[in-house]
């Protein structure tokens, strides 16, 4: 039980956490939604990098590698450190300063300046919260499915699942269950977020983030040796006969759709927990350790989870049932970290690594439900600063709960890398709106309205395709490619081309708003 009480002592630790920051919280909205733009450079970097590091990339990389091999280190890790950072640069503080000069606290309240319509903040605030909501599904999904897999065996009296076909028991009796594992995290975030708003998601991210790269990096070391090394490790994937494929690259992945892939880290670019997470930095100058620091982070947490996916696919076979790639990186870790001590600390990282993405997520919904719908509906001056933390508050848990429901239903159906890859998707489709509205002084209100109502009908005719229609028997797992590419490269190129078009012939921006954003 000692792995399980870590567990537990490590989330006290954050409902801690969260009354801490609530001792510093100084009653205002501004301080609740942006903590008064005060964060310094270092917890500016490990807020961001922490809330990018989610799910997808702990659990689903490691169950992607499981499934398609060592290439996927190349879809998503190298292109994200290199195009993450040239967004935070390019676009995050072109945003972090229009934020600070006039004030805004969501996209949305920008978007509407920018294009001089109102009525573009209520069409982008259902979209980005039904995009946030796969992405948060991701957290959910990922934690209950770690948890139970770390916990297997404690509880064999109150959690018993039936031996597996062959008489064997079932490797995941005895764990917590995802319903209670998924709930309980859920709840922990909610705490910290509810108490200490954007300064408690912050503190919690910094914490957390420095826990899941340490115990993510004792886990990969503890893993490899149990394995008899990195050389041995290897070796037996490649005399594996289950394992061996997933080593070849060549014919694993055309060019194309590895070339198609840098266009989902532009998702980065959309984030509305991450523009919330820019506009609380106190100068321009706190992006510089971010820009330079962020691809070296993501080398340090990705590569360990990639390698040990590959591993994997020699050291456990393959999948039994009621078994999917999701829970991989949690029998890994409860079979080879022998040490319950070491387990409970790992355990903690990856949930670290969840939790981190979660906060932000929940509160930046909060806030722009606030700030987009509420205030500008009845007026700014409607509601003091308590109510409007309030509205915040039952906000953020009514979609706790819609994503807790969701995510329990979801939890065998649903693979985390390929949710959070359409998640992104969506986002990066959305990318040349932003773009175009920071460098771009002719893109029009109608060139929006196109670009954002075409990412629309494209994203869900293509998600349908790839996740909702039957497949034809044996391409279940087979990734939707158009040309040899990412779905996301259409969804790209229907967005700016219908930005561009429109624009071009339709009304230019009025002079006020050209000096306005262009002084």
């Amino acid at each position: 039980m000692t792995t399980f009480y870590i567990l537990v002592g490590y989330l006290c630790l954050l409902i801690g956490l969260g009354l801490v920051s609530n001792k510093f919280f100084k009653g205002t909205s501004a301080d609740f939604f942006v903590v008064s733009r005060s964060v310094g450079s270092f917890l500016l970097l490990m807020s961001i990098f922490g809330t990018t590091m989610t799910g997808f990339a702990l659990v689903g990389s490691t169950g992607k590698a499981y499934t398609s091999g060592i290439g996927v280190y190349g879809l998503m890790a190298s292109w994200s450190g290199l195009v993450h950072s040239a967004v935070f640069f390019a676009v995050g503080i072109k945003l972090w300063a229009v934020g600070k000069r006039y004030g805004y606290v969501t996209q949305c309240e920008y978007f509407r300046d920018r294009f001089e319509s109102e009525k573009l903040g209520y069409l982008l605030f259902p979209i980005l919260v039904l995009l946030v909501i796969p992405y948060l599904l991701v957290g959910v999904i990922a934690a209950g499915k770690f948890i139970q897999p770390t916990t297997a065996g404690l509880f064999p009296d109150a959690f018993p699942m039936p031996n597996l076909p062959n008489g064997k028991p079932h490797p995941l009796s005895g764990g917590v269950p995802p319903w209670i594992g998924s709930g309980v995290i859920c709840l922990i975030v909610l705490f910290y977020v509810f108490f200490g708003g954007l300064r408690g998601a912050v503190w919690a991210n910094t914490f957390q983030t420095i826990v899941f790269m340490i115990t993510g990096l004792i886990a990969f070391v503890m893993i490899s040796k149990n394995l008899g090394g990195l050389k041995e490790a290897s070796q037996a994937v490649a005399d594996s006969e289950f394992a061996s494929p997933r080593l070849a690259r060549e014919g694993m992945m055309g060019k194309l759709q590895f070339m198609s892939y840098f266009f989902v880290p532009l998702s980065v670019g959309m984030f509305p927990h991450l523009f919330q997470h820019w506009l609380t930095a106190k100068s321009a100058k706190n992006f510089r350790l971010t820009v330079v620091a962020h691809p070296l982070f993501i080398m340090i947490v990705w590569l360990p989870c990639i390698l040990i996916g590959i591993w994997a696919a020699a050291y456990l076979g393959p999948l039994g049932p009621g078994q999917t790639a999701n829970s991989v990186l949690g029998r890994m870790v409860g079979q080879l970290v022998h040490s319950p001590i070491l387990t409970g600390l790992v355990g903690a990282g990856v949930l670290a690594a969840i939790m981190s993405s979660l906060d932000s997520q929940f509160m930046c919904l909060g806030t722009m439900f606030t700030n987009d719908i509420v205030i500008k509906k009845v007026g700014p001056d409607r509601f003091s600063d308590d109510q409007k933390i309030w509205i915040a508050r039952g906000f953020i848990l009514a979609v706790v709960a819609v994503t807790y429901g969701l995510g329990i239903y979801l939890k065998d159906s649903a693979h985390v890398f390929d949710l959070g890859v359409w998640c992104f998707s969506g986002f990066a489709a959305l990318f040349p709106l932003v773009f175009a509205a920071v460098y771009w002084k002719g893109v029009t209100k109608a060139g929006a309205y196109a670009s954002i109502l075409s990412t629309v009908a494209v994203w869900c005719v293509l998600f349908y395709r790839d996740i909702i229609a039957e497949k034809p028997p044996g391409m279940e797992e087979d990734e939707l490619l158009i040309g040899g590419m990412m779905p996301v490269t259409i969804m790209i190129a229907v967005s700016a081309v219908s930005l561009i078009v429109v624009s071009l012939i339709t009304k230019k921006p009025s002079e006020s708003t050209i000096r306005k954003f262009f002084a």
